[in-house]
């Protein structure tokens, strides 16, 4: 293999205009479905935080939890969720959020992260950055330590990272 990135953006498959007419959707899904292609795309997402001590990676619902656990494992760190309202069971916070396509909330268990614990967050793509922003505020509304941000995909044309200016983010593909 050699250029990793470019292997990895071909088991990418482009969608025109999905979920609405303009926009071009990254489907992941034949990458996830290809061992080779889901065991570097883990690899090169946990890289950057070996040796960071990290705590916990703390991941996105939904596809944030497919890559998230797998770095976790990989960078020897716990792991926790972030979900959308109604799917968690216990005491939880909340934020509201800007989405590309409109607004979400998003929420965690309210002792999912113990203040002073190194967090990286994880999720399949940043985009506009606001599920990214989102999960932050919660991270740090709890005392979480934000060591750093990890996206296999970043959509750099919609300029996520803005909303993210104090972070080290970490994106495996850009487009």
């Amino acid at each position: 293999m050699h250029d990793p990135i470019a292997y990895l953006k071909s088991t990418i498959r482009d969608i025109p205009d999905f979920p609405q007419p303009g926009v071009l959707f990254r489907d992941i899904t034949p990458l996830l479905g290809s061992p080779r292609s889901l065991a570097l795309s883990i690899e090169l997402m946990a890289n950057p935080f070996r040796g960071r001590m990290v705590d916990l990676v703390v991941g996105a619902e939904s596809r944030g939890f497919i890559f998230g656990s797998a770095v976790a494992q990989a960078i020897s760190s716990g792991f926790q969720v972030v979900r959308k309202p109604g799917k968690l069971p216990f005491a939880k916070v909340s934020t509201t959020y800007r989405l590309e396509y409109g607004s979400g909330t998003l929420e965690m268990h309210h002792d999912a992260v113990t203040p002073g614990q190194r967090i990286v967050i994880c999720d399949d793509v940043l985009a506009t950055g606001g599920t990214m922003k989102a999960c932050v505020e919660l991270v740090r509304q709890l005392g979480g330590v934000i060591v750093g941000v990890v996206v296999l995909i970043e959509l750099e044309e919609l300029n996520g990272r803005a909303l993210l200016p104090d972070i080290d983010v970490h994106s495996v593909l850009k487009y």
